[in-house]
């Protein structure tokens, strides 16, 4: 039972009330949690497994995910501590810990992902399943994705001080109280990118939840990505680094970087969006992740 901050988290049956495609929601029991998955698309179809970043939900892919569906079967978990998924045990937060919980939820499921696409801190957890061997896709994809350490001091003082905030029981709060629409805003802005009033509202509603701020807080105050920059050039996944040129989040330059340290990489710039470019133009993001799997031939050529 859920106690204390954990206990306020997002509800169902409030902020999910007219959550984006909530047909395709269901709730699932696995490595002791209980997920809110989301699915589209046909069970013949190849499985994609799609993992949001810090601070999001499946929310984060609803203009991606129906237009993937049309290839693939699309599974959308929210990862744990954010939107509706349980949170997992604070000695289980860690890069290593969100990946075995991750895998976890694609034993149970039944449906070992062809192709897996995180965004940010989710494609950091896609790349340490794959180099522990809990998922074999044939084309990784990281939209913007975490997988380096922050440049300079920032790598040091950015953990140190979400932890810091995180073992705060009044940091959650304070800033659950002053999540209006328009600190959302600026959030996502100060990323680079601009989202519509809806986008800009589903996040407010998650920001308005203790728990759910918490369970962010907790992902960045123990993420290591340093030791899962120092293990990539170990992974032989055919990886696609997708960049938004305006990435104020994570610097585009990153993935040229990235891309020399790894055996099989390619990296796709889209000129004009920042860091949520997959929830900015959908339709430009699924092209080039459409093109990627065909090369790769994970789907047929157009």
């Amino acid at each position: 039972m859920l106690t204390g901050l954990d206990a306020d988290r997002p509800d169902w049956a409030v902020e999910g009330r007219d959550w984006p495609h909530r047909a395709a929601s269901r709730f699932v029991e696995a490595a002791g949690l209980r997920w809110h998955v989301q699915e589209f698309g046909s069970p013949d179809a190849p499985t994609l497994l799609l993992l949001h970043g810090t601070g999001a939900a499946t929310h984060s892919w609803r203009g991606l995910a129906p237009l993937l569906a049309r290839d693939f079967f699309v599974i959308a978990p929210d990862l744990p501590g954010h939107g509706f998924t349980d949170p997992l045990p604070d000695a289980d937060l860690s890069l290593p810990g969100m990946a075995r919980a991750v895998a976890g939820l694609v034993a149970a499921l039944g449906r070992p992902p062809v192709l897996a696409a995180g965004h940010s801190a989710g494609a950091a957890v896609l790349a340490r399943m794959c180099l522990d061997g809990s998922i074999a896709p044939r084309l990784l994809t990281a939209f913007n994705g975490a997988l380096a350490p922050l440049p300079g001091a920032a790598n040091l003082l950015f953990p140190s001080m979400a932890r810091l905030l995180f073992l705060n029981p009044f940091t959650p709060r304070i800033f659950a109280w002053t999540a209006d629409r328009s600190a959302a805003r600026r959030l996502i802005e100060g990323t680079g990118s601009r989202l519509d009033p809806e986008g800009v509202d589903l996040y407010r509603r998650l920001f308005a939840r203790a728990g759910h701020v918490r369970g962010a807080l907790g992902m960045m105050a123990n993420w290591d990505l340093a030791g899962l920059h120092r293990a990539l050039p170990g992974l032989a996944t055919r990886t696609l680094l997708v960049v938004g040129g305006d990435d104020k989040a994570i610097l585009p330059d990153t993935a040229f970087a990235l891309r020399d340290r790894l055996p099989d990489a390619r990296v796709r710039l889209i000129r004009g969006l920042g860091h949520l470019a997959h929830e900015e133009a959908p339709e430009r993001v699924a092209e080039v992740l459409r093109a990627e799997a065909s090369e790769a031939g994970v789907l047929s050529p157009p």
